[in-house]
């Protein structure tokens, strides 16, 4: 039973390492282009954005209306592919 302990640490640590994909800052020119973006399809202002799991995240982005969503932006395009109302 001495593997025991072993096994322990190690299901500690894979299960509790640093994730594989962590939210990243957007280059300046990027961040740029997708503030850019954003004011042309009439967002006013917005928390974040990052970029996570391979899509551009913009967090609490408010409208013209005043609505808050949580976007998803394809990298390559910037199309808006989700838009969540907070």
């Amino acid at each position: 039973m001495r593997l025991a302990p072993f096994f322990l640490s190690l299901v500690f640590l894979v299960g509790f390492g640093p994730a594989a994909h962590a939210d990243e800052k957007l280059p300046p020119d990027q961040q740029a282009k997708v503030e850019a973006m954003l004011k042309q399809e009439g967002f006013t202002k917005w928390e974040e954005i990052e970029l996570d799991d391979g899509m551009i995240e913009v967090d609490d982005a408010i409208d013209a209306s005043g609505k808050k969503f949580d976007l998803k932006l394809d990298p390559k395009t910037l199309a808006i592919v989700k838009r969540k109302a907070e």
